[in-house]
């Protein structure tokens, strides 16, 4: 199973401060365990919603608001996407990270088996080749 983790933004992180040396090192460390057990499948962070904008559908029609943001409680500031087998390992690689004053989200991502019988064979197939197709221009 898959999970995203969702590292919250912080002030800190919305003013665009960097992360310091040390806290490159022990993040680097910790993703290099991710990736050396199997687990990472993907980490990046993200520049502040000052840089993002935020597009609203009503009615068909798209509404686009740039950013800021003004609860940096409900902004996400990186993420993770892990493939483990089961949520507690997730939650016990999670509390392993090198944070000190972070809120992360871990959510499950759905998988084709949880559609059930509406996500047809051709649906199915149809995602089968767009993943292949990213996978090979990465």
């Amino acid at each position: 199973m898959r999970f995203a983790v969702l590292v919250k933004a912080t002030k800190e992180s919305e003013a665009g401060v960097m992360p310091n040396t040390e806290l490159l090192t022990q993040m680097g460390k910790f993703n290099e365990e991710l990736v050396k057990a199997g687990v990472m499948l993907a980490g990046e962070g993200l520049h502040p919603s000052s840089k993002g904008s935020r597009v609203r559908f009503s009615g068909g029609k798209p509404t686009v608001t740039d950013g800021p943001f003004a609860e940096t409680k409900e902004l996400v500031a990186g993420f993770w996407m892990w493939k483990v087998k089961s949520k507690q390992e997730a939650l016990d690689w999670l509390k392993r990270a090198p944070f000190l004053n972070e809120e992360v989200e871990l959510r499950q991502v759905f998988e084709a088996e949880d559609f059930g019988a509406d996500y047809t064979p051709e649906l199915r197939a149809q995602e089968e080749r767009l993943r292949a197709e990213v996978a090979a221009r990465q």
